[in-house]
């Protein structure tokens, strides 16, 4: 008798049925409860004495619907930028974890400052970062000055060049020194190992929390507009001063949330994935 022709017996059948009966209970159980608590949320906010007044000034769909188009257009800016930044980010912080590692008393300078630079970026509040570059260096009236825009997208390349830089630093020194070894034994010079033995085990181990940061970035490239671009957030300031209305903003975040849903759901793909592998299943 072959695997196909088995026939199951009764009590792996009754446990196969009661298996399934709960997980059909446990979804009932947990939609059920999810009705529940959304209906008491629902009866709670529009309950309130002021709910008319914040529905008015916030969720007014009429004032939504007329500056939707220039809050997409100035989405589609934050959208561009955050290409540019996370690109930007991730390899300066690919080189600064490289320049962290190096070995030997004649890479001391380098390890030095490479170090002093993640803990200054790590340290400054972006926002600061913004105003410096944004505000203070153009006042340096240099010729071939780049745009508010360009500075603007430099302050976050250097802000989460420095913590990507720890993740992939992490990363690296995670791989086991024999890894190191084994590649030096077969004549590979240490750009070698680094590129085809040590980066490829480093970077699939950081990819989460590298992942992570890559959403963290796409919240935070609309403090672009505080320099004055007219991203999402800007067009939203705008209109909110000309209709002194609030509900643009509420469009604003709701672009941004469905931005960066499609980033979320990677990034738990990749540690659902990363997790899975560790455990061996």
């Amino acid at each position: 008798m072959t695997l196909l022709d088995h026939t199951p017996s009764e009590v792996q059948r009754r446990r196969q049925t009661y298996r399934r009966r709960q997980t059909v209970r446990s979804v009932l159980i947990a939609a059920a409860s999810t009705a529940v608590l959304g209906t008491l949320l629902v009866v709670a906010v529009t309950g309130a004495p002021g709910w008319d007044r914040v529905r008015e000034s916030f969720l007014d769909p009429g004032v939504a619907r007329e500056y939707l188009p220039d809050i997409l257009k100035g989405l589609w800016l934050n959208l561009r930028l955050l290409v540019f930044c996370a690109a930007g980010a991730l390899l300066l912080g690919l080189i600064i974890a490289i320049l962290r590692t190096l070995r030997g008393p004649v890479f001391f300078p380098v390890r030095a400052l490479a170090t002093g630079y993640t803990y200054t970026f790590r340290g400054l509040p972006l926002i600061i970062v913004l105003y410096l570059l944004t505000l203070g260096v153009p006042g340096l009236r240099l010729q071939g000055m780049p745009s508010v825009l360009v500075l603007g997208g430099l302050a976050l390349v250097l802000t989460y060049g420095g913590y990507l830089a720890e993740v992939f630093r992490a990363g690296i020194e995670s791989v086991h020194p024999s890894q190191w070894a084994a590649a030096r034994s077969l004549g590979l010079t240490y750009r070698q190992a680094m590129r085809h033995v040590i980066l490829p085990q480093a970077v699939r181990r950081v990819a989460p929390p590298l992942l992570n940061d890559v959403v963290a970035l796409q919240k935070d490239v609309g403090l672009v507009s505080l320099a004055g671009p007219i991203d999402a957030v800007r067009a939203a300031q705008i209109a909110t001063a000309e209709t002194f209305n609030y509900t643009p903003y509420i469009v604003a975040g709701a672009l941004f949330v469905l931005l960066a849903i499609p980033l979320i759901a990677v990034t738990d793909w990749v540690t659902l994935r990363a997790a899975r592998r560790q455990s061996g299943g």
